[in-house]
């Protein structure tokens, strides 16, 4: 699964779309951009949260802090982040490669609106090596995002 799948849902949804690959971890936001040479905020991270009895995915520019008062009041519930194991099988991305595509089965997936202070992004590709570049808006219509105001930005 993973970054093939990952692969597999460009070829199908977005061929022009290609999976970058570096040779150092990009697993957390400091390691992706320092691997992909963009700056901290451009690095799109993937937030995966149960609410009650849903899981959810947001995500999120990489300089900015899930607020949960605002996401209690958007969602109706308190936040509690995945486990590592649960988000492996949930998602079918490990942890660090957590990303909107190619996912094991369809999940709701938000975008914050931290990622509109970017032309381009960086969210992970399915594994800690790998990632894309792609537009917020892009993005969130790929992957049916709906978009919400949960995050503290953070410079």
């Amino acid at each position: 699964m993973s970054i093939q799948s990952v692969r597999d849902f460009f070829a199908e949804k977005a061929p022009d779309i290609t999976v970058i690959e570096s040779s150092i971890s990009s697993a957390t936001v400091p390691l992706a951009a320092e691997a992909y040479g963009v700056e901290p905020g451009r690095i799109a991270k993937t937030l995966s949260l149960r609410i009650g009895e849903r899981v959810i995915l947001i995500v999120a520019s990489g300089t900015s802090r899930m607020d949960n008062k605002k996401v209690k009041a958007q969602f109706g519930g308190k936040p509690k982040m995945l486990g590592l194991e649960e988000v492996a099988d949930i998602t079918g991305h490990e942890v660090g490669g957590v990303c909107p595509f190619g996912l094991r089965a369809p999940l709701p997936i938000y975008c914050d609106v931290s990622l509109k202070a970017f032309d381009i992004v960086v969210p992970a590709a399915g594994s800690t090596h790998s990632a894309v570049r792609i537009a917020p808006d892009r993005m969130a219509e790929l992957v049916g995002a709906e978009w919400v105001d949960v995050c503290e930005h953070r410079p």
